[in-house]
């Protein structure tokens, strides 16, 4: 499975989120990171990024809610702890598995 990491270098919180996917790849042999600095908002239009950090399967936004903007800023993500700046781990791996 092809897991896409799209960010920006300004954002605090993706190298959390590549470190909890790292963390999943490691359970799974079948997943397989990259990684894309999205830089001008052209570039996040085309992608259709909403926001550092983005996670993609297979070229779709995995966490992507009706309505969201595409934006080249800060994203944020309910957890159970209130908004954080990544999904949490087990976040991630549900939202992989229904991928």
């Amino acid at each position: 499975m092809d897991v896409t990491l799209l960010y920006f270098e300004d954002c605090p919180s993706w190298t959390i989120a590549d470190e909890r996917l790292a963390a999943l790849a490691s359970e799974r042999g079948d997943l397989r990171v990259t990684h894309h600095l999205v830089e001008t908002p052209a570039e996040a239009e085309r992608t259709g990024f909403r926001g550092s950090p983005s996670i993609q399967v297979d070229g779709v936004d995995i966490f992507a809610q009706p309505g969201d903007a595409v934006a080249l800023a800060c994203r944020r993500y309910p957890t159970q702890d209130g908004p954080q700046g990544a999904p949490t781990l087990d976040q991630l791996r549900a939202a992989i598995a229904d991928a």
